[in-house]
């Protein structure tokens, strides 16, 4: 017998609509391709196999569908299929972030102007920040078909037309170079950065995460990744420290034209350098910790911006 009721999510947001678990019955009426993918486990709750990547995708698109009003959001094989729940949990922390620079109020609407930093294939934060706060996107991205697919999205979904634009990075050792223009001024940047320092390593932990959703099942020689993702989304020379380093150095190019820059942080042994590097830069930080599950992680949050300059920002 299923269960009726979804433990509570608590280490989720608390403004998080996922914190309830899944409503599997209305997902479905939504999307009806997901019911193949439905079971009941052996505690008698309904889920589904997150080790399997059609599985995540078709759970992705009713949630979708039925709670952020997109419609026929798809990625191309291989590409990164984010956790909406975590992905969601990144714009509230991130409104909560903006909230302290404006009388404790949460800022909405258009002039809210986020930059993703490597938006990938799916679009995930552009769609999430702008359904729930109305915020408006740059996206940019190192691949070309990264960026053909959310431009598909976007087309599919014309209320997006005017809230997110795309951008490729021409130039792959590059984050903001070529990106930010003079006359730029975003509120935030948001990134979710490469993990890994190369691609056996990367081959190697999804290895891992695959038969640990799996653990009964026979060791696979080469994984299938629950949630995909590309080379340019997996790993990069220096892996996700390198990575971010890069990022703080190059954002002190721009001090006074973004308010917050942020970056997740998977790798807690990567913390004292990223402070060190942010030391040198002489930028404020703060670390904002998250949880999802098992998962912990943390955003790192930097400006150049004296506390004055920072409420004089327009909200």
């Amino acid at each position: 017998m299923k269960s009726t009721k979804n433990t509570e999510k608590t280490t989720l947001h608390p403004r998080n609509l996922h914190r309830f678990g899944y409503n599997f019955e209305l997902l479905i009426l939504n999307h009806p391709d997901l019911a193949k993918f439905v079971f009941v486990n052996e505690h008698g709750i309904e889920t589904i196999d997150f080790s399997n990547p059609e599985a995540v995708k078709a759970l992705n698109k009713a949630l979708l569908i039925t709670n952020y009003d997109i419609q026929n959001w798809d990625i191309p094989a291989n590409f990164l299929c984010p956790p909406i729940p975590g992905r969601t949990d990144y714009i509230h922390y991130l409104a909560d972030l903006l909230a302290t620079t404006n009388n404790g109020i949460i800022p909405q609407g258009e002039t809210i102007m986020g930059l993703d930093i490597g938006i990938g294939a799916n679009c995930i934060y552009p769609i999430l920040g702008n359904a729930i706060y109305g915020w408006s996107f740059v996206g940019t991205d190192i691949d070309e078909n990264a960026i053909q697919n959310c431009k598909k999205i976007i087309e599919q979904n014309p209320k997006l037309a005017e809230a997110i634009s795309l951008q490729l990075q021409v130039n792959s050792r590059f984050i903001f170079k070529n990106i930010i223009a003079p006359e730029d001024r975003f509120t935030f940047t948001i990134c979710n950065p490469p993990f890994h320092s190369s691609s056996e390593e990367a081959t190697k932990s999804s290895l891992r995460k695959v038969n640990n959703l799996t653990p009964n099942a026979p060791k696979a020689a080469k994984p299938v990744l629950n949630f995909g993702g590309q080379n340019a989304e997996l790993w990069c020379e220096g892996g996700e420290l390198g990575f971010i380093k890069q990022m703080i150095y190059e954002s002190a190019k721009y001090p006074m034209q973004c308010l917050w820059f942020t970056t997740l942080v998977s790798k807690q042994s990567n913390l004292n350098t990223i402070y060190k590097t942010l030391n040198n830069v002489a930028a404020i930080h703060k670390t904002i910790e998250m949880a999802q599950g098992q998962k912990t992680s943390r955003i790192v949050a930097w400006t150049f911006m004296s506390e004055a300059q920072q409420k004089a920002w327009k909200l």
